[in-house]
Parts: C-alpha cells; sequence; structure tokens
C-alpha cells in the first residue's frame, strides 16, 4: 500500500484562493529563527513540501539561497508566479520527499514545516535518510512532527506503527503518523536537538499537538 499520497489533496486544495488562505503568511516560529540562522552561517535553504512557498518566499526575502521542492504541481506554479511578482529568485521543482535530486553534503539548511508524517513509519524514515544525506555536517533541520497528543490519534483508524486515517477530516482521510517523544529521538540519531517542544496549533483546545524542533546534524 503507497502511503505517501496526501499531496493528492493538497494538489486540489491548492486550486482556489480559499484553499491557500491559511497557507499564506510564514509561521511566527520560522521567522523567529532568521537572526540565529544568519548567526550559524546558513545560506543555501531547501523548502520540503513547500506548498505554495509561504516560507520559501519569505526566506529568500531574507538573503537566503532557496530551493522549493513539494509533490504537487499545482503549487510549484503557484510559487514560480508569486516569486515571479516579487522579483525573487527561488529554484523550484516537482518531486516526492523520498527522493531528494540533489547532491549529498550539499545544504546548509532544510525546512520541513508540516510534511515528512505524511505516510507511514517507512516513508518518514526514507524521508529522514534523504534529509539526512543532502545536508552538510553542522546543517540545520527546522520542521514539525506530529505528536502523540494530536487529537486526531483518538478518532483516527490505526492502520499500521503510529500510522492513523481518518476519512472525515481532510488530508488525514491520507496516511498520517504520528510519535511520542522517544520514538521522536529515535528516528532522528543522525541529529543533535537544539530545539524541541511538543505544541498546540491552530487555535487553543484544538487538540492539534504537533512537534516543533530544530536540530543540528552530526
Amino acid at each position: 500500500m503507497k502511503t505517501n499520497t496526501a499531496h493528492e489533496h493538497w494538489n486540489e486544495q491548492w486550486t482556489t484562493e480559499a484553499g491557500r488562505a491559511d497557507w499564506v503568511e510564514p509561521e511566527q516560529f520560522v521567522k523567529n529563527m532568521v537572526d540565529r540562522l544568519h548567526n550559524h552561517k546558513i545560506y543555501s535553504i531547501l523548502d520540503l513540501g513547500c506548498g505554495p512557498g509561504r516560507h520559501a518566499l519569505y526566506l529568500a526575502e531574507q538573503g537566503f539561497a532557496v530551493q522549493a521542492m513539494d509533490a504537487s504541481t499545482t503549487a510549484m506554479e503557484l510559487l514560480d508566479e508569486v516569486a515571479a511578482e516579487r522579483n525573487l529568485k527561488i529554484s523550484t521543482s516537482v518531486g516526492e520527499m523520498t527522493e531528494i535530486d540533489m547532491a549529498s553534503g550539499s545544504l546548509d539548511m532544510l525546512v520541513a514545516w508540516n510534511v515528512i508524517y505524511h505516510g507511514d513509519i517507512s516513508v518518514v524514515q526514507q524521508s529522514l535518510s534523504e534529509i539526512t544525506r543532502i545536508l552538510r555536517p553542522g546543517g540545520l533541520f527546522l520542521g514539525t512532527m506530529l505528536s502523540k497528543r494530536n487529537s486526531d490519534v483518538e478518532t483516527g483508524r490505526k492502520i499500521g506503527h503510529g500510522t492513523y486515517i481518518n476519512e472525515a477530516k481532510s488530508d488525514k482521510a491520507h496516511p498520517h503518523f504520528y510519535c511520542n517523544a522517544s520514538e521522536f529521538i529515535g528516528l532522528f540519531t543522525a541529529f543533535e536537538p537544539l530545539l524541541l517542544e511538543d505544541v498546540e496549533h491552530k487555535k487553543p483546545g484544538s487538540g492539534s499537538y504537533h512537534w516543533q524542533f530544530i536540530m543540528e546534524k552530526k
């Protein structure tokens, strides 16, 4: 069974302005990291699973050399249009997070916000393997994973280790992987955690708990 299928949902959602409305502004967590990134001598960044490109656009505006990749062709077309309008140079490509067409050790930093948990544990492991491969030693990985405190664990149907689907909830009809703290650390053995927090996304009481992190490749 192919489990990394959520881009099929997002490819359709990105076609309307209403579908993109909640994905226009960059996350404050990402914005708060900019000074730290400059101090860490970060230059080249890949926004993996970038969607319409809110973080790619923001980081390019901050002077970083940005590449962006997503499995959604619609997302890449939208990002190309907006980047051209803003006179920003962003290299875009359509591709899967499990197969990243970049040279080993060539990247300073990778951003994957609400991305690599779209699939079962084998998809997560393969995506992390690729992320580890392309980052240089000391490179940073900023992103999110789904926490097992997330309320969708309780309402979903388990189909594998840590993997649930919920046909009644938008993209949750596609497999999503959830983990607790010890499972998270076990997946990120190639990295040292610089910041790791389990926080509620969306509004308080939503139950949308995610791990937010910044990790440094060993």
